[in-house]
């Protein structure tokens, strides 16, 4: 009995010692005290994701006072990678500016009886999707929410609104969440840190490295993480999907850093990095994160310092955009039926106080301009002083082209139906005939440099139709062949105006911004305007090397590298693509 009464205290000594020492271990693992201070609040009243609710908390260290507006961390899925603990570290080691914490759990609508139905689950449909519906609930709903708080000693919580002062991260579908958050509001968040991201097909996520190829570069620097063994499903390849990311951005020229691992989808190996990433991220604030040059193709085009310039603001429906042979631009406030002129040195003159709620409208070989006169069904042709003569009538149209030889080319959709649109011809002579039917919505319309294709823009779908012009004005060989991009909000690309260069390029206002196409009909480029608006698009100025777009209510024009090609002009032949 007592051999093993002091076998059974050994053993107990033993498993007592263990106890405590994986209490010690297990203590020795949990984050070190808050010193900031932790505010948690209820959110119910979202108008972007309605019904949904969440509990979101704030993080506010203690050197924050209250009067200076703060620095601001965004992170998905609630608190992460023991981010106010480190948060704490790095403020007080100066290592990171005063930055207050918002960490955002995902929506759920509840059920009206959970006994009997499931409630639903917002995740995916707020994270996995593109599109600007997340950053404008985070702008819009959150972020003032927050800014009502205080803390317990009266504090008022006041934060930064420039991007440079903010970064957004999250962990799998809430990487994505972070990123499209930053790409669509590079305004609002420019710093990312993204772990074991979802950029595979799941709501679109697939399409990122190669829209991050097209796209106009923007003043973003991300961190990416991830793991050899992440999942490998239905939706992709997580692992193949984060490099293909870091290459797109690398291909950019976009400040980007990784650290990949062996690990599965899982937080582990993110949560370990994150104090140096979270240090990168912020390297030498306050200084702005940099906006990369972009691709050899962008470069070519575009000047990368040299973005967009007002010209004009205040109008109601800008359209029609159309240049002479001095490279004077005019254009169309269509719901007051005036055309402008912007002359060379960027003046804006009223050039027709009423046009008849004119829309497309080009200049002829004869110095005139011919404009599609929407409010009484006609085509109008008007001399230097404003002086018109009908050239057609009977029909609704809505854009025009003219050629050198003085044929003419008119869309005419179908506005009630958008199934049956036409395509119009008129000869140099004045003889009409349908030489087209089909496209659910025509709407803008030109011709290749050597004016032997024509090429005319389907709102209602993401595709513009090439046609080869025969000598009768007849068309042949329809082809949906130039294939745009949509956002993913939508579900027709909005095609409308388009203009060529002299190296056969085309150039498409959608909703994307503008899209440029090389001559077999692949989009190289994205090129998005300042207001998120665009109808239409001319080259201008002395040289046709300045775009003008028609921008809602505003005219904007950006100086390009490159020439645009007028119908007017003796046709020229372009050289050979790559194919």
């Amino acid at each position: 009995m007592r051999r093993i009464s002091i076998r059974f205290f050994a053993a107990l000594t033993f498993v007592m010692g263990l106890g405590l020492s994986l209490l010690a271990q297990e203590k020795k693992n949990e984050p070190p005290k808050l010193e900031g201070e932790m505010l948690r609040f209820e959110f119910k009243d979202s108008k972007i994701f309605p019904g949904t609710t969440r509990t979101v908390s704030v993080y506010v260290p203690r050197q924050y006072d209250g009067k200076t507006p703060a620095c601001v961390h965004v992170n998905q899925d609630g608190i992460q990678f023991n981010a106010p603990q480190v948060f704490d570290k790095l403020i007080a080691a100066r290592e990171i500016p005063v930055m207050i914490g918002v960490f955002i759990p995902p929506g759920v609508v509840k059920a009206a009886d959970s006994s009997k139905a499931l409630d639903r689950f917002n995740r995916s449909y707020e994270y996995d999707g593109l599109g600007d519906a997340y950053a404008r609930f985070l702008l819009e709903e959150i972020l003032p929410a927050v800014e009502k708080l205080q803390t317990q000693d009266g504090r008022a919580i006041r934060l930064s609104k420039s991007g440079n002062d903010r970064s957004i991260a999250g962990t799998s579908s809430g990487a994505i969440a972070a990123f499209t958050a930053a790409w669509e509001r590079p305004d609002a968040f420019t710093r990312v840190f993204s772990g074991i991201g979802t950029y595979v097909g799941l709501r679109g996520g697939h399409n990122y490295p190669t829209l991050i190829r097209k796209m106009e570069p923007k003043p973003i620097r991300i961190f990416l993480e991830d793991g050899s063994n992440d999942n490998n499903i239905y939706g992709g390849d997580w692992w193949i999907a984060n490099q293909a990311m870091e290459r797109s951005f690398q291909f950019m020229g976009y400040e980007v850093d990784h650290n990949w691992g062996e690990g599965r989808h899982d937080g582990r190996h993110s949560t370990e990095l994150f104090p140096d990433a979270f240090k990168w991220l912020w390297k030498n604030w306050p200084e702005p994160v940099k906006t990369p040059e972009g691709s050899a193709d962008f470069k070519k085009t575009f000047f990368p310092k040299e973005g967009w310039k007002l010209v004009g603001e205040g109008y109601q429906a800008t359209e029609g955009p159309a240049v002479n042979a001095n490279g004077e631009v005019f254009f169309n406030d269509v719901p007051r039926s005036k055309t402008y002129k912007v002359d060379l040195e960027g003046k804006v003159s009223v050039f027709l106080e009423a046009n008849s709620r004119s829309d497309g409208q080009i200049f002829g070989p004869d110095g005139r301009l011919y404009a599609v006169a929407s409010g009484v069904d006609k085509i109008i042709a008007y001399d230097p002083k404003g002086v018109g003569a009908d050239i057609a009538s009977g029909f609704k149209g809505n854009d025009i082209v003219v050629l050198q030889n003085g044929s003419k080319y008119v869309t005419f959709p179908d506005w009630a139906n958008r199934r049956q649109s036409e395509i119009i011809y008129i000869s140099p002579m004045g003889e009409k005939k349908v030489v087209d039917k089909g496209l659910r919505f025509s709407n803008g319309i030109c011709t290749s440099p050597d004016q032997t294709l024509l090429y005319v823009s389907d709102s209602a779908t993401h595709w513009v139709y090439s046609y080869q012009i025969q000598p009768d004005g007849s068309l042949k060989y329809k082809q949906k062949f130039f294939h745009l991009h949509v956002r993913d909000s939508e579900d027709e690309s909005g095609a409308d105006g388009m203009r060529v260069d002299t190296e056969g390029n085309l150039y498409v206002a959608t909703r994307y911004g503008i899209q440029i196409c090389d001559p077999v009909g692949r989009v190289h480029m994205i090129v998005p305007t300042p207001n998120g608006k665009l109808a239409n698009l001319t080259f201008g100025g002395k040289n046709f090397d300045t775009i003008y777009a028609c921008c809602g209510d505003k005219i904007y024009s950006r100086k390009v590298k490159i020439k645009g090609c007028n119908a007017f002009q003796d046709p020229i032949k372009p050289p050979r693509p790559g194919l």
